[in-house]
């Protein structure tokens, strides 16, 4: 199959939907999971869902970093926020996220100093703005942000900032995958890789994945025509027997990935097992400062109570992550938990599965 340089041509869209309608296939039913969140809104925006045959499904997995964030780590941003004279800042989405009694969004209508930034670079400059208050960052995402964070310290330390540090709360995709096969909870027969990560990672990054678990993997872009050909390049890996790691997102993605964004990284962090929401405790899925870097490291300059973490009854966002439910499984969805009363990340964040579901899915 060539690879897709056109990608907004409806016809072409409309042969592959054929192409996938009219083949026979081997298996009652193949599954394929995205873990990307920006996939999992294209997906269910564009109604890829309803358009495909019923022998292939499509699951969402724990591509939304906001949503993967564990409670624990939340409630730790609560408490910084407790701090006199501290300013939070943070992304748009994790303000929402319910921690075990409180939000950062709740706090900041208590009189918490909490900002919404679109940038790691944005709180560097607030704390050059207010040298007499620590302003504190709370990093999350995956390998998509955390170059920029990483650039934010090192900026920080030329320009001689001392008020200025990142809660880590990094993901790192590769383990969290490796994590789901592993468990065997879900039948997995290919995935659909992230674009954002995978142009930092590169596809090299996945061939582990495919060659020890002989799981297909593609890399594709977010228009629908990019996840389409990216379905059908997984449907002819898994008919034929086949395990390999294929970039569709050609355009953007390459075998190496962004080698300056993944020195800046190394630079400053290292890999430290991480719990995940849903996920639990992965070896080696998580980012924390290196030593020559840790006066940066909020955990290390504020002296962290331990938090007794409790989740919120009924809420099955841990389900949804790992892809063993869909968001309508869960009790509280379009009841008790909707868009403007979250009780779980994955109907805050604008790229959890549950939020997705709820505005874009078709009630039957």
């Amino acid at each position: 199959m060539k690879y897709l340089d056109e990608y907004r041509d409806p016809q072409l869209a409309k042969d592959l939907i054929e192409k996938l309608r009219r083949r026979s296939y081997s298996k009652k039913q193949i599954r394929l999971m995205e873990i990307c969140g920006t996939h999992t809104v294209a997906i269910f925006r564009s109604g890829l869902k309803e358009l495909l045959p019923e022998q292939i499904r499509l699951i969402s997995g724990p591509g939304c970093p906001v949503c993967v964030t564990a409670n624990e780590d939340i409630d730790r941003a609560i408490w910084l926020s407790g701090i006199p004279g501290a300013i939070i800042a943070t992304f748009g989405d994790l303000a929402r996220v319910p921690g075990s009694s409180s939000s950062l969004h709740i706090e900041r209508s208590k009189g918490a100093d909490v900002r919404i930034v679109y940038a790691t670079l944005d709180a560097l400059r607030i704390a050059r703005e207010n040298p007499g208050r620590q302003v504190v960052f709370i990093g999350i995402g995956f390998e998509t942000t955390a170059p920029t964070i990483a650039a934010a310290v090192q900026q920080a330390a030329r320009l001689g900032v001392t008020n200025f540090s990142v809660f880590s709360a990094h993901k790192l995709l590769p383990p969290a995958m490796r994590a789901l096969l592993d468990g065997g909870e879900v039948k997995i027969d290919g995935f659909i890789c992230p674009g954002h990560v995978s142009i930092v990672i590169g596809a090299g990054a996945y061939v582990e994945v495919a060659q020890k678990y002989a799981t297909p993997c593609v890399i594709t872009g977010f228009e629908p025509l990019d996840i389409l050909q990216g379905v059908s390049l997984l449907i002819d890996q898994v008919e034929s027997g086949r395990a390999v790691v294929e970039n569709q997102y050609r355009r953007a993605v390459t075998r190496e990935g962004n080698v300056a964004a993944r020195k800046l990284i190394d630079e400053v962090f290292e890999p430290v097992d991480s719990t995940w929401r849903g996920m639990g405790f992965l070896p080696k899925s998580g980012l924390r400062f290196r030593a020559e870097w840790e006066k940066f490291d909020a955990a290390k300059r504020f002296a962290m109570p331990e938090i007794k973490v409790l989740e919120h009854p009924g809420c099955k966002c841990a389900e949804v992550l790992r892809g063993i439910i869909s968001p309508p499984e869960c009790g509280l969805f379009r009841k008790a938990c909707s868009p403007g009363a979250p009780k779980g990340p994955c109907m805050v964040s604008s790229e959890g599965t549950c939020g997705a579901y709820y505005r874009y899915h078709r009630v039957v």
